[in-house]
């Protein structure tokens, strides 16, 4: 074993600069793109996108809530989720066909109503069969 003598404290190994944390515009570099997440693992939003489209398809309103929640947190992390869009697009589609669906029932349900209304003020009070319909009016 042989002895060596430790160098004087000015000649002892350095351990160099401090690294430099971020690359950012406020570390004075250029903004650095999203990190994406390598094949097969799920990004933010990605499950949510798949339920919201099955939803979509379901319970649209349900659907199109959950879609637009999962595309905003792909977006956030820098990702497109064509699912949420989808399921955007079904959910929305869906809710309007539904809303002109009620419409076209409440006109005919109304229709209906005024039919029998003035199908009673004619005939008057009793109940009434014509043509296999049968109408009671009070």
């Amino acid at each position: 074993m042989t002895d060596q003598p430790t160098p004087p404290p000015s000649q002892q190994p350095g351990y160099g600069a401090a690294p430099s944390y971020g690359s950012g515009p406020a570390a004075g570099g250029t903004p650095s793109a999203p990190v994406k997440a390598p094949p097969g693992t799920d990004f933010p939003g990605k499950t949510l996108g798949i339920v919201g489209l099955i939803l979509a398809i379901l319970i649209p309103l349900v659907g199109l809530i959950l879609s637009i929640v999962a595309r905003v947190q792909s977006k956030k992390a820098g990702y497109k989720n064509t699912l949420a869009t989808a399921g955007i697009i079904v959910g929305a589609v869906l809710i309007a066909l539904y809303i002109i669906l009620w419409i076209v029932i409440a006109i005919a349900a109304a229709s209906a109503i005024g039919g029998a209304v003035e199908m009673c003020q004619q005939l008057g009070p009793g109940t009434w069969e014509i043509n296999g319909v049968t109408y009671t009016c009070s």
